[in-house]
């Protein structure tokens, strides 16, 4: 059985969703990352040596870390990867944007001290970050005009979108503003498997 380590309101929360999307039985274990749990040391020995979410382990116990191995793994398993040569290389360059930009950029928000060392450039970092973050999120607002979802069909794309339009109205960004964006959310909203996840890690709009 898959064991999914996850930190409420964290990146997780995309394979949190592909996962109760999948409807085969799994152990959700969550991290309280307020608490430090991450960062003790039968964790990083254990579960994940950089101390983060998402982590899964997979039947045969070993585990796998990072959205850009976990989303494809569980997408394929479960039918949210689409087959096609192509298309299945623009949805894994999407997931390297989501992971290796907008993610990032929102680091910079909650984590200055990531990016140096002296605290007088802290809120110059917070600042640029946050304008960066909000131009990725038109930028996805861009990529959902006139669909449904961010690929042909549902996919994994579609929870770790959703992950960041959370974090936009976390950050009381004008996300409602994105019309495309918001749409999306209102869908996602609307699936009784994220409705399960939203109460579970306390996400609201």
């Amino acid at each position: 059985m898959l064991t999914l380590y996850y930190g409420r309101g964290a990146c997780s929360m995309a394979p949190h969703i592909v996962l109760e999307e999948s409807g085969e039985k799994y152990t959700p274990h969550p991290v309280d990352l307020a608490k430090g749990e991450q960062r003790a040391e039968s964790y990083l020995k254990e579960i994940h040596p950089l101390g983060r979410v998402p982590a899964l382990r997979l039947d045969d116990g070993s585990m796998l870390t990072e959205n850009t191995a976990i989303l494809p793994y569980l997408g394929k398993r479960f039918g949210l990867f689409p087959k096609d040569p192509i298309a299945e290389a623009r949805t894994l360059s999407t997931i390297g944007f989501f992971a290796s930009t907008v993610h990032p950029a929102h680091s910079h928000i909650g984590r200055p001290e990531r990016f140096a060392s002296d605290p007088a450039s802290h809120a110059n970092i917070k600042e640029t970050g946050l304008k960066n973050f909000h131009g990725y999120l038109k930028q996805i607002d861009g990529m959902l005009a006139g669909r449904e979802w961010l690929g042909a069909e549902y996919s994994v794309l579609d929870p770790y979108a959703f992950v960041f339009y959370a974090w936009g109205h976390k950050r009381e960004l004008p996300v409602k503003e994105l019309k495309n964006y918001t749409a999306h959310k209102d869908r996602m909203m609307k699936r009784p498997a994220v409705q399960r996840v939203a109460e579970d890690e306390k996400v609201s709009f």
